[in-house]
């Protein structure tokens, strides 16, 4: 909103006022501010859940009823964080803009709906989980329509030419155009094509091509959602990798919109996506000014109000720049806690169907495994991974847990040079 003034402002050539016109500047403001909302507005939001008695008993898997009394439903803090200083500074003309906010109330009221009925219906279940499902395969269907729709949503392909002293030099195409690329990482000349994988389809390889799109798209925004409300089972985990995570994301969204960047590092230029990255720091500001209140001992818990809607908007940003691979890589906390649990479910049903307890770790999701000590384990029940045998303090889990993702999102931004 506050563009508008800034752009009157500029015309009149008000001293000061031109920096707002800079993304730079603009994002180091977004990324302030939300951390500021998110530590004052915390303390207020902490308060009030706590003389409401509006909080939430969490079991330890080593001790009993460890965490009680804990104001859940912190997400609202997060939600809020990202959405003021994105209405006051971001441009909300912007079709990437709009998505991202989109995503982030779409994702908060169904997560606030799962808490809503879990705190104060006292139904632990929450919302059914095949509503979940759909409203993440809707908020998917949404997001890749748009994405075909949208005349703003295009890009400018990046073209390497060899010169004659075998030098290789990138330019992108003159004119903006609504192209089914996406990065690939570790390759040369690095641009998947979506219609490509559907030229079987003859002329309406294109066509058939989107729709591959759209269903990419949907998965990916079921997958990073539900990885990210896994993920959040200890004290700091989730909010610092979304952080981290979200880091990384601004560098890619920074770079793919500034046509300098990009032709250095050989990406295509996404024309618009300065936005993103204003939004990428103001989701970076919250998670950082959460984590004041949700570092181990946590003062509030996000609940899912917080974890769909983190996941979520991860997945998108990544989807709007056209960096949905690299999520494998950078994201490699939340496929592992996906996987952890589908492993272990599958592998007990298989001997659940010979007569045998069988499990694959300790407990899942995977950061639960390290936790828990073999005296808590069922001595009815085989584990194929029993390491570590003591059981680390959720503290330390957490933060190498971190620290995994920081190594993951470097090897990500590597990928910009090593193909």
């Amino acid at each position: 909103m506050l563009n508008y003034i800034f752009d009157i402002l500029q015309q009149y050539n008000v001293p000061g006022w031109r920096l707002f016109g800079y993304t730079s500047f603009r994002a180091l403001v977004a990324i302030v501010l939300a951390l500021l909302i998110s530590a004052i507005f915390g303390e207020y939001f902490i308060r009030y859940f706590k003389k409401r008695q509006i909080s939430e008993t969490l079991r330890d898997l080593d001790k009993n009823n460890l965490k009680v009394g804990v104001p859940t439903m912190g997400g609202i803090i997060i939600i809020v964080s990202i959405l003021i200083p994105c209405l006051l500074i971001g441009r909300l003309n912007n079709i990437y803009m709009l998505l991202l906010i989109i995503t982030t109330v779409w994702l908060g009221i169904i997560g606030f709906a799962d808490d809503y009925i879990k705190t104060f219906k006292k139904n632990k279940d929450g919302i059914p989980g095949k509503v979940k499902v759909v409203s993440q395969v809707g908020l998917g269907l949404l997001i890749g329509l748009t994405l075909y729709f949208s005349p703003q949503a295009v890009m400018r392909e990046n073209i390497s030419i060899e010169r004659s002293d075998n030098a290789i030099e990138v330019r992108h195409e003159a004119k903006a155009k609504k192209l089914l690329k996406t990065t690939i990482p570790f390759i040369k000349n690095h641009n998947l094509d979506y219609s490509e994988l559907t030229s079987c389809f003859g002329k309406y390889a294109d066509a058939a091509g989107w729709v591959l799109f759209v269903i990419v798209t949907i998965f990916i925004v079921t997958a990073v959602s539900n990885g990210a409300n896994l993920n959040d089972g200890m004290d700091g985990m989730l909010a610092g990798n979304a952080a981290i995570i979200g880091v990384t994301l601004g560098i890619l969204a920074y770079v793919s919109g500034h046509v300098n960047l990009a032709e250095y590092l050989n990406i295509m230029f996404l024309p618009g996506s300065e936005e993103v990255v204003i939004f990428t720091c103001a989701f970076v500001g919250a998670m950082i000014g959460f984590l004041w209140y949700n570092a181990f001992p946590a003062q509030v818990f996000m609940g899912d109000t917080g974890s769909l809607t983190i996941g979520g908007i991860i997945a998108v940003i990544a989807i709007l720049i056209h960096k949905e691979i690299l999520l494998v890589i950078l994201c490699g906390i939340l496929v592992a806690e996906n996987l952890s649990v589908i492993m272990q479910v599958a592998y007990f049903k298989s001997g659940k169907k010979r007569g045998i307890k069988q499990r694959i770790f300790k407990c899942t999701p995977l950061h639960h495994h390290y936790t828990i000590s073999d005296e808590k384990l069922d001595k009815e029940s085989t584990y194929l991974i029993r390491r570590p045998m003591k059981p680390m303090h959720e503290a330390k889990v957490t933060v190498r847990f971190w620290i995994v993702t920081i190594v993951l999102a470097a090897i990500t931004l590597m990928t910009l040079k090593i193909r």
